[in-house]
Parts: C-alpha cells; sequence; structure tokens
C-alpha cells in the first residue's frame, strides 16, 4: 500500500494546550501531540502534516489544499465545531474521509459545546481522551482508509 497522508487539523486556542485549563485539556501540548502522532504514522506507512490556526479562513485554505493531497483528514475545530457552518463547508467540499477529535469530553460540557456542525460529515468522534484521542484517530481514519477499494 501506498504511503497515506494525513491533514491533522487544530483550530483556535489549541496553541495553548499544555497551560489552558489543565482539567479538561491535560497537561500535553500541542507538539507533543504531533510528535506521538508522527511516530504512530511512521510505524503505520503514513505521513502526517499538521496545521494549527486561530483563523477560522485559514483553517479553511488548509481543508481546500487538503483535497488536492491528502488522504484523509483528523480534525479539531475547537470552538468552531460548534457553530462553524464554513468549516462545515470546507470539510464537505473536500470530500475526504475524517476522523472529529476533542481533548475534553464534549457531551459533558456547558450545553453549548455539545453540539458538533461536523460530526455527521466524519467516519467517527473521539471525545475526552485527551492527547491519546488523536492516537486512535489515526488508528481509525488508518484503518479505514485501508479498507477502501
Amino acid at each position: 500500500m501506498e504511503e497515506c497522508r494525513i491533514l491533522v487539523l487544530n483550530g483556535p486556542n489549541l496553541n495553548l494546550l499544555g497551560t489552558r485549563d489543565p482539567e479538561h485539556y491535560g497537561l500535553e501540548t500541542l507538539d507533543s501531540i504531533v510528535d506521538r502522532l508522527k511516530e504512530r504514522a511512521s510505524v503505520r506507512g503514513a505521513v502526517i502534516t499538521h496545521f494549527q490556526s486561530n483563523h477560522e479562513g485559514e483553517l479553511i485554505e488548509a481543508l481546500h489544499e487538503a483535497a488536492g493531497w491528502a488522504d484523509g483528514i483528523i480534525i479539531n475545530p475547537a470552538a468552531y465545531t460548534h457553530y462553524s457552518y464554513a468549516i462545515r463547508d470546507a470539510l464537505q467540499a473536500a470530500g475526504l474521509p475524517a476522523v472529529e477529535v476533542h481533548l475534553s469530553d464534549i457531551s459533558d460540557r456547558e450545553p453549548w459545546r455539545r453540539e458538533s456542525v461536523t460530526e455527521d460529515l466524519c467516519i467517527s468522534q473521539i471525545s475526552g481522551k485527551k492527547g491519546e484521542g488523536y492516537l486512535e484517530a489515526l488508528d481509525l481514519l488508518l484503518d479505514h482508509l485501508a479498507e477502501l477499494p
């Protein structure tokens, strides 16, 4: 099988991981999570391209570009999860298999955090497993891609 190319897309404030609200998001930094993802991807014959932005338009552009090179997407839209139909539309337009990840358990948070406008476009949503959720998302996505014709 040819090497899978995966976009890992992280939304606003995730650059603050390790210091921002550790009770919900843990103490691990985003760089550490991405490093672990790259290690796992290498073992599984995949390559990770990571992009994080605090700006909605940049996330949308990354999704547009991914349609031309990526095989799949791991996305944590962060706060945009709950209301960004623009990110939803870009994810849908990319037309790639995706897994949505959340560090905290969004079903056990404030009522406004419980709604995801992108979940139904994804093959799975992983929530509440902190950095481990990204590794699970990668495995799910790669297993899904391996089953495609």
